[in-house]
């Protein structure tokens, strides 16, 4: 059985714990790792901050880890029957 958090339940938090996960197994610092969750007029905004060593991890060459982990977040959302945006932070 897997440690990733189960995306198809409950509410956005799910959603900001899938982020969270994500964002801790690409990471040196994990507990720098802060996800943040609002609402706003296009669905829940999850706005994800890293310790400033970690951030071409999280970005990735020419932003393809982001837009990994916007699609995966995005796929869940969807399963959720919710949109969801990540948002990747200067700490």
């Amino acid at each position: 059985m897997s440690d990733a958090p189960a995306a198809s339940e409950g509410s956005g938090g799910d959603l900001r714990g899938l982020v969270e996960f994500l964002a801790r197994e690409l990471v040196e610092d994990e507990g720098a790792v802060i996800v943040t969750e609002e609402e706003d007029d296009r669905g829940v905004l999850l706005r994800l901050k890293v310790a400033p060593e970690d951030m071409g991890k999280v970005i990735g060459r020419g932003g393809r880890t982001a837009r990994a982990i916007r699609q995966v977040v995005h796929a869940a959302a969807v399963r959720q029957g919710r949109r969801a945006h990540v948002e990747i932070v200067d700490a």
